[in-house]
């Protein structure tokens, strides 16, 4: 199945508007302010195209496109679209704020307790997440930029009134989340003789190197980037004397909330409970909320207040740290890289799965993408990619007592640990397996100057959105929105409590970066160059015998197709590095017309001579 961003965005907003809005105004429904990740997610649906792509931007009521107008008919005319988001913005910030005021991120039900019969506490409910503070961080910077271009299009003195208020709660929450990250941030480090080190070595030496071996070359791998830690970024006594200790491995990353003895960055910040345990998921969720504090869009209008900044820079030198230690683990060692022995184990929980294999190889396609990788690198990452589809049963049958259905149908669940300190052990839930492998391989395929590999990772991509797209919920609530497993897989459990957000998000971050794909220029081909090149010389040679040969009065046929020829084959050379293809196509068309012409010519001489 084909994807086009523009029309799948625009049906995707349709639904979404129609779920809801009701009579112009924004309507949360039932599972509304009960999970200020749900609420974030839903938002996003709508803010993150209208900032990302300028073809969906409505903070311009006069450059609204018609074809999303239609879209949003159940909004309203295109002056109160605008107005309806800033309303629905602000009843977000007010409904996701703390008894004291501040901003909260609480987990709310999408928190589930291990043991089915115990009963979450409403402290555990209001727990912050790592997936909060992520969400809120993108959805903060698109909503900053959305008023930066709609303030001074209103003239409405109610609406420039609500505006300004939104403005200052979006920042406060912007810093509180930056806040929330910083202190989730964790370095976890043990002795390569436990348990956790053992396995860790496993993973890398992949039963071809020795314990001694592995620990000898991740001390050389990981040297600097120890130093580096060790260095510049906060720890505890223990971490830091544990970093110098060359017997000692480490993980580092994201915990999935504040990490209990968190340094504190501001006065009233509160206590941490999570264990300072790294996750995977919820690492890759906070480099992506990161990653938005660096895009040009931020820079270039200024989003960040000098507080902001600073903490900015500190996440972002985290967010290199933690990429870079990833992808050093996923390619470690000559031969074989650990991340292509699929599933991946976590060394912290005894639990291995391919959405894990899925989260490295996500970490790896950050760090190729940003040190402009070879392409050897980048077809051996699709090649994972590859399988984790066929392993998920994405572009392949389901098989009788296939333990693949899990990954979707319910789901990957990872115990947070240390939440047991406020009631019941808590879990989180991940479904969202077959929207992250499609994100990832359009982002691979975007930076991919491999025609080979690219035109792979297309047909991959092009399978989990056909998957995806089977997935939408037919009828009821949600309708064309996520996520109806049944309808992929029969033999999944029948659908039941609220649509998924969390899923309808990440399609709507999946067709964003499709727009980016398609925004770049085609991969060039030498050989296509080459062949245009010289489709170009002889069609200029010809043009020129053509011209020499012609006699042309100004105003004849022959000379509006002389003038025709011309402009094409100008066009041809201004495109013959970028698009060769186009430009072979151009140059092709002119020897066709020349031809034509000098057959022409020839059969007129012919009459004459009779």
């Amino acid at each position: 199945m084909e994807i086009k961003p523009r029309a799948h965005l625009l049906q995707i907003w349709e639904a979404i508007a129609r779920h809801s809005f009701d009579d112009g105004r924004w309507s949360w429904g039932d599972w509304g302010g009960q999970s200020s990740v749900a609420d974030a997610e839903r938002l996003l649906c709508l803010m993150y195209p209208a900032t990302e792509i300028p073809e969906f931007r409505l903070d311009e009521p006069d450059t609204t496109q018609k074809d999303v107008q239609r879209a949003l008919r159940q909004v309203g005319g295109r002056t109160e679209i605008p107005a309806a988001l800033v309303a629905a913005l602000t009843e977000f910030m007010h409904e996701h704020t703390a008894p004291d005021g501040s901003p909260s991120f609480a987990g709310g039900y999408y928190f589930t307790a291990e043991d089915p019969d115990a009963e979450i506490t409403p402290e555990q409910r209001d727990l912050g997440v790592v997936d909060s503070f992520s969400m809120s961080v993108t959805l903060c910077l698109a909503t900053l930029g959305f008023i930066d271009k709609y303030q001074g299009t209103t003239v409405r003195s109610d609406v420039r009134e609500a505006v300004e208020q939104l403005k200052q709660a979006t920042s406060e929450r912007l810093t509180a989340a930056m806040v929330g990250l910083l202190r989730s941030f964790t370095v976890n480090v043990f002795d390569a003789d436990t348990t956790q080190g053992r396995r860790l070595a496993r993973t890398l030496g992949q039963r071809r190197l020795s314990e001694r071996a592995v620990l000898q070359q991740f001390q050389e791998r990981f040297e600097a980037l120890r130093a580096t830690i060790a260095d510049r970024i906060t720890l505890g006594v223990d971490v830091a004397d544990g970093l110098q200790d060359p017997s000692m491995m480490f993980e580092c990353g994201w915990a999935w909330g504040m990490v209990r003895d968190a340094p504190v960055i501001r006065p009233t910040d509160r206590d941490g409970v999570a264990d300072p345990v790294p996750y995977l998921y919820f690492t890759v969720v906070a480099l992506d909320g990161i990653q938005d504090l660096s895009s040009d869009r931020t820079l270039a209008l200024g989003l960040l207040t000098e507080e902001q900044q600073t903490l900015a820079e500190a996440l972002r030198l985290r967010w290199t740290v933690t990429r870079e230690y990833w992808s050093g683990l996923a390619r470690f060692g000559a031969d074989r890289w650990p991340l292509e022995d699929i599933p991946w184990r976590a060394t912290n929980q005894k639990l291995e799965s391919e959405y894990f294999s899925l989260s490295v190889a996500s970490l790896v396609v950050h760090d190729l993408t940003r040190s402009r990788a070879g392409d050897e690198e980048l077809a051996r990452t699709a090649e994972v990619l590859w399988r984790l589809a066929e392993r998920g049963r994405i572009n392949s049958p389901l098989t009788r007592d296939d333990r693949s259905l899990e990954l979707h149908s319910p789901g990957v669940v990872l115990p947070l640990e240390g939440s047991e300190s406020l009631g019941p052990q808590l879990r989180w839930t991940v479904t969202d397996f077959s929207a992250h492998l499609l994100k990832r391989t359009v982002q691979l395929a975007t930076f991919s100057r491999n025609i080979a590999t690219q035109n792979r990772l297309l047909e991959l991509a092009e399978d989990t959105f056909e998957h995806l797209w089977q997935r939408r919920i037919e009828d009821g609530e949600g309708a064309d929105l996520w996520d109806d497993v049944q309808a992929v897989f029969p033999v999944a459990p029948k659908r039941e409590g609220p649509l998924s957000w969390s899923m309808t998000e990440r399609l709507t971050e999946c067709m964003v970066a499709a727009y980016n794909f398609y925004a770049r220029e085609p991969v060039r081909s030498p050989q296509l160059g080459t062949y245009a090149t010289a489709l170009i010389s002889e069609a200029t040679h010809r043009f020129g015998k053509e011209q020499m040969t012609s006699v042309v009065a100004t105003d004849s046929d022959l000379a509006k197709s002389l003038r025709t020829v011309e402009i094409r084959l100008r066009r041809a050379r201004e495109l013959v590095r970028r698009q060769p293809g186009t430009a072979s196509a151009l140059a092709m068309s002119v020897l066709v017309e020349l031809d034509t012409l000098a057959q022409a010519r020839g059969a007129a001489a012919g009459e004459v001579r009779r």
